[in-house]
């Protein structure tokens, strides 16, 4: 088994008092396969028109994926998709050339808890023409005392609904008791593993909501000890044979397309198309690189 790597989550302010913890991407990890974002989000309670109101941003040479464990989240689009995902539901939406969404709890939501995770879109793909999809049912099972969920690729038999472009696993481990489960790897993947709620336990470590844990491929399996009312996220794939860049809500292979794509946002080109409804949109900032 390879070492485990223990990675504290930052705390981000999305605005409007809603607090997530970031484990990807970090100083010490930029990405987990093609996973290149993660974001914990609540649990949260909020009163009458709280909860989650992002206004319209662009993305580009990226899928968004959300997990949505509580509450009830508005998804609408450029491509005039309108979706409301509920818990145990993934939203996917595949950016490529370009695409724009807005993100709204329900007026009468009151609660929120949710994963929500970038895929880096491979060279050969990252200029795709952008799409949507939604997957209300995913392979669910028992076993060992949990219930496990594929959210994303494939879990031997079994394989996700969610279209994507790399070779990659998401799942949902669930417990309402103590659990021991012998989880089958891919040995050329690396992986990570967020506990959601409560904690889990792998050889003398313990780790909760406020650490990610990763290591590198090689392993076949691994065993987890998760105390009762535990949920743990764990994603993996096979390690990207080259970082991507990373900025605002950008994803990129070059500075130079993350730069155009910002210009276009900024002129209002028909790249990045209108919401219907939205009156709010985002202002990128400056580019990390300017000026340096």
């Amino acid at each position: 088994m390879p070492p485990i790597e223990r990675i504290t989550p930052r705390s981000a302010d999305l605005g409007e008092g809603l607090h997530v913890r970031r484990a990807l991407p970090t100083r010490e990890r930029r990405m987990i396969g093609a996973w290149c974002f993660l974001d914990h989000a609540g649990p949260v309670d909020f009163g009458p028109g709280g909860g989650m109101h992002v206004g319209a941003h662009p993305h580009t040479a990226l899928q968004t994926f959300t997990w949505l464990i509580d509450g009830e989240v508005l998804h609408r689009d450029s491509l005039g998709n309108e979706q409301v995902i509920r818990p145990g539901q993934v939203n996917l939406m595949t950016a490529g050339h370009g695409i724009v969404h807005t993100e709204d709890s329900l007026p009468e939501a009151r609660r929120l808890h949710a994963a929500q995770l970038w895929i880096a879109l491979p060279p050969e793909h990252a200029d795709c023409p952008p799409a949507f999809e939604h997957h209300p049912v995913l392979p669910q099972w028992a076993q060992d005392g949990c219930t496990l969920t594929l959210l994303a690729g494939r879990h031997g038999e079994r394989q996700s609904p969610a279209r994507l472009h790399s070779p990659l696993i998401g799942l949902d481990i669930c417990s309402s008791g103590e659990a021991w489960l012998t989880l089958p790897l891919d040995p050329g993947f690396e992986y990570g593993i967020l506990p959601l709620e409560g904690s889990l336990r792998i050889g003398d470590e313990t780790f909760d909501s406020d650490a990610f844990a990763c290591f590198a491929p090689g392993a076949d399996s691994i065993h987890l000890e998760l105390a009762a009312h535990t949920r743990l996220l764990v994603i993996g794939g096979v390690p990207f044979a080259q970082p991507v860049l990373m900025a605002w809500n950008f994803v990129g292979h070059s500075r130079e397309a993350i730069a155009a794509a910002q210009r276009d946002w900024e002129a209002g080109n028909p790249r990045f198309g209108a919401v219907a409804g939205s009156t709010r949109r985002l202002v990128a900032p400056p580019l990390p690189w300017i000026g340096h």
